[in-house]
């Protein structure tokens, strides 16, 4: 599998939410990916941006086109060095929220997604990373 493309983008405020999520649309309408697809992606990016700004105290949300054999995909990659989440098992319910939020973050944004993989240490920071393929 190899990296076609790769942009780095800062998660430190609302305006960088925003900002990630327009860049998401951009890379997905750029690959290709239908507009329910790329809503998908989007919805996931926003939900992951915002507990990387509002949870990990920011970080940064890195694209990547991938490219596997035949298909093509994108992947969001989100990282802060936050306090970590200390159950995972529940943060990934639906439900579940800390801070008064909807409750549909991480479980919501992997039942969108193909792949989602999440590494979390409790006072060193979280590591999301999820694909869509086309």
């Amino acid at each position: 599998m190899g990296v076609l493309k790769t942009e780095t983008f800062a998660l430190m405020s609302e305006m960088d939410i925003v900002q990630a999520r327009q860049a998401v649309r951009s890379w997905a309408v750029e690959l290709g990916f239908r507009l329910v697809e790329q809503t998908k992606m989007v919805t996931a990016a926003s939900e992951l941006a915002r507990n990387t700004v509002n949870y990990g105290g920011g970080g940064s949300m890195t694209l990547n086109v991938l490219s596997n054999g035949m298909k093509q995909g994108l992947q969001l990659v989100f990282e802060d060095q936050g306090p970590g989440i200390a159950d995972l098992e529940l943060a990934m319910k639906d439900g579940y929220t800390s801070g008064g939020g909807l409750g549909m973050g991480l479980g919501g944004a992997k039942r969108l997604m193909n792949e989602f993989e999440i590494v979390t240490t409790v006072g060193q920071g979280t590591r999301i990373a999820t694909t869509r393929w086309k």
